[in-house]
């Protein structure tokens, strides 16, 4: 019988992550949520020249938002905001050129964006499923580069920026928004699962499972709307800081049997890694 359930729960599991477990959680949310004016905000959304970046891009330029787009490929990206401006008529829709895998090149952009900008919420979004081994130029993994370091030190580069305002957000992975939320409580952190999305990164990185998949996986504005909705509503920072979120609910952060937990020194002992690698390459720049 333990099988059994297991198995009907793997089952429901899958489906909550199509475009059938969008539909059906959507019946449930409150189009009031959404329907905010945040002009004056600024947001910072990074991988947005394509896919669920790029949706959620949109979604808040539709609203008003200041958006700052940060992408790696200049081309695709200025692609990326002439359909955006044109699409919601926002002409403040800014783009920067960097490379998240890139430590030293992240930090400069930091640097530079935290003397000229304001920041009201942080969306780490770019991220990378690179399937072989692959080093970047500072000899880092790629995935581990742009998934984790490169979004920690943007993220930690830019917290005295958004601590200067009312209503900061950020989101990014679980464990790191776990322990920013428990160091910066004048921050809302939160982190999401968008569900199996229709996107660029799905079909190039897992391109049998697109093929299985592709008639259920759900829209690009499907997998961006949790984001937009953790980005502009009010109801998202009543809740605590610090929570992973799936169609706008907070969900468990680990799924059963998954064995995924990891003890909190393990977890304290990769935020000290990542600020000493963080902190190496801060300090191989010049005039540092």
């Amino acid at each position: 019988m333990s099988w059994y359930r297991n198995t009907v729960w793997f089952v429901k599991g899958l489906r909550e992550y199509t475009r059938g477990g969008y539909e059906s959680a959507s019946k449930h949310f409150n189009p009031a949520d959404m329907e905010v004016d945040v002009a004056g905000r600024s947001f910072l959304v990074t991988g947005a020249n394509s896919g669920i970046g790029k949706a959620t891009a949109k979604e808040i330029a539709r609203r008003g938002g200041t958006v700052h787009l940060v992408c790696r490929n200049k081309e695709r990206a200025e692609v990326a905001q002439e359909e955006i401006v044109t699409e919601t008529g926002n002409q403040n829709i800014f783009l920067h050129i960097v490379d998240i895998s890139n430590p030293k090149e992240v930090w400069k952009f930091a640097e530079k964006f935290r003397n000229q900008h304001k920041l009201n919420v942080l969306i780490n979004n770019a991220g990378c499923m690179v399937n072989n081994r692959e080093l970047t130029e500072d000899g880092l993994e790629k995935n581990f580069a742009t998934n984790t370091l490169g979004t920690y030190i943007l993220t930690t580069a830019l917290l005295p920026l958004l601590g200067k305002e009312a209503d900061a957000r950020v989101r990014q992975q679980v464990v790191l928004t776990e322990q920013w939320a428990k160091a910066h409580r004048n921050i809302h952190f939160s982190v999401m699962h968008p569900g199996w999305a229709d996107t660029p990164a799905v079909r190039s990185s897992m391109p049998d499972f697109y093929e299985k998949m592709k008639n259920s996986l759900r829209t690009e504005a499907q997998g961006a709307d949790t984001v937009v909705w953790l980005a502009v509503s009010a109801e998202a920072t009543k809740l605590p800081s610090g929570l992973f979120f799936q169609d706008r609910q907070p969900v468990a952060t680990h799924l059963p049997l998954a064995s995924t937990h990891s003890p909190l020194e393990d977890e304290e002992k990769l935020m000290a890694v990542l600020e000493e690698f963080s902190q190496n390459f801060r300090s191989s720049l010049p005039g540092t």
